[in-house]
């Protein structure tokens, strides 16, 4: 029964994406909401990402300096650091952040509405809330997790070169012309395509549960709950298979 019940969710989430995402082409008709989630997802979000990437990044390079300390000059931490923050750490630390600010708030907006029969005002007055409500917040996401994620890659780094700096004494010129000769485009290309996967996952998850929210303030809570928890698992899960298709067949 729980096998069952987990496919039918799965079908019905499968099912309320896609008729989001077929409402794609409405986008200039809903042009200012879109813009306004573009504040809320990405500009309201840059203090929480730049806080804590410059953590991220710190601890970033006294792991670094630890954990290959014997093995690795430490000149060389540069691009450890900077491939880690690319590849794998900016995208998913940035995801799981926002899906406990953005996917929370989109969640509880829905769930409210849902509950309150604001949404079945909308279809009453011919307007869909597909295109309404669920699409203008998914593109938004898919929009703003990639360009958040870019600034999360830059501060980390910045601030893994200002601790390796008064650490370890690594000057600004070894320390970035170390990434430069050992960049890869294809660092920065998993980490953004990780981080557009990532945004669809959280926005799409918090619509579909804010959407199926019932029983008042406490049916609310509960799909805020298992947005943050979905979201979650469902980046972890992600990040994992674009790695394996990416680089699989290179280990």
């Amino acid at each position: 029964m729980k096998i069952f019940n987990i496919l039918k969710i799965i079908g019905e989430y499968s099912i309320f994406t896609s008729k989001t995402l077929k409402t794609l082409n409405f986008i200039n008709k809903r042009k200012y909401i879109f813009i306004n989630q573009l504040k809320k997802i990405g500009y309201d979000s840059i203090l929480l990402i730049v806080v804590t990437s410059a953590f991220t990044g710190l601890v970033s390079a006294l792991q670094a300096s630890y954990q290959t300390k014997g093995y690795i000059p430490t000149n060389l931490i540069s691009v450890m650091i900077a491939k880690s923050s690319m590849i794998e750490l900016s995208p998913v630390l940035t995801a799981l952040v926002l899906a406990g600010k953005v996917g929370a708030t989109i969640s509880a907006e829905i769930g409210s509405m849902k509950v309150s029969e604001q949404i079945d005002a909308l279809k009453s007055m011919a307007i869909d809330p597909y295109e309404y409500l669920y699409m203008p917040k998914l593109l938004a996401s898919i929009v703003m997790l990639p360009t958040l994620t870019l600034i999360s890659m830059f501060i980390s780094i910045i601030s893994a070169f200002i601790f390796s700096k008064q650490v370890f004494h690594i000057t600004a010129y070894t320390f970035f012309m170390n990434i430069k000769v050992f960049f890869e485009p294809m660092d920065l290309w998993v980490g953004l395509i990780k981080a557009l996967c990532f945004g669809f996952i959280i926005t799409s998850i918090a619509n579909y549960s804010g959407s199926i929210s019932k029983n008042g303030a406490e049916g609310v809570g509960i799909s805020t709950t298992n947005t943050v928890v979905y979201s979650s698992i469902g980046i972890l899960m992600t990040d994992f298979l674009i790695a394996h298709l990416i680089f699989g067949g290179l280990v």
